[in-house]
């Protein structure tokens, strides 16, 4: 079992900045990815970013070159560095992992606001 917590998430106004934090903990071995997705209300949970192991990255077309996301594995935790936010980021942030024995966990999510 893998259990992520988050953390980050708030009230912004249009065009500042959040980070996301998610920690793992649990059995972490085998994790080969982490990730971030969004649920806005009354649409799909979406990819907003995730990290491989390698490192690659990979992101939404509608967050590239204003969303980072990052892992720092001594600390077992990722990042999602949210710049130039607009009122469409506003949603449930979840963070996830997927292990090598195809098993997804996910955090409880974190409230982000944007304000116009």
């Amino acid at each position: 079992q893998v259990q992520l917590v988050e953390s980050g998430g708030g009230l912004v106004q249009a065009g500042g900045s959040l980070r996301l934090s998610c920690a793992a903990s649990g059995s972490l071995v085998g994790i080969n990815t982490m990730g971030w997705y969004r649920q806005a209300p009354g649409k799909q949970r979406e990819l907003v970013a995730r990290i491989t192991s390698g490192p690659r990255t990979t992101y939404a077309d509608s967050v590239k070159g204003r969303f980072t996301i990052s892992r720092d594995n001594a600390k077992n935790t990722v990042y999602l560095q949210m710049n130039s936010l607009k009122p469409e980021d506003t949603g449930v942030y979840y963070c996830y992992s997927h292990d090598y024995f195809n098993e997804d966990y996910w955090g409880q999510g974190t409230q982000v606001t944007v304000s116009s």
